[in-house]
């Protein structure tokens, strides 16, 4: 799966970037017809620790998934989008196999 990671005013390292590769591509056992996924890396300008925002966006066959976290660090923020996005894909899998 291609994996394209976005840093919105701010320049995102290596370790960053290999982290949400790994995560996202775990993905893949839950729903293989994943087409790509775009990553979006924000830090909101407020006093409050939680102020890391990742977006991601699946895109699969018919639909785009979007899921939206907002963390004290990036990797918590991922951690949380990936398995929001795993129980997207199981149900989604399901509604599959219930209509053929």
């Amino acid at each position: 799966m291609k994996v394209n990671v976005n840093a919105v005013g701010f320049s995102v390292d290596r370790k960053l970037v290999d982290f949400i590769q790994v995560r996202l591509e775990k993905l893949e056992k839950y729903y293989d017809k994943i087409v790509s996924s775009e990553v979006y890396l924000k830090v909101e300008n407020t006093t409050d620790k939680e102020n890391k925002i990742v977006e991601v966006k699946l895109h699969v066959p018919g639909d785009d998934l979007l899921v939206k976290k907002q963390c004290k660090s990036f990797e918590e923020a991922v951690e949380n989008a990936s398995e929001a996005l795993e129980r997207l894909l199981v149900k989604r899998k399901e509604k599959v196999r219930a209509n053929p």
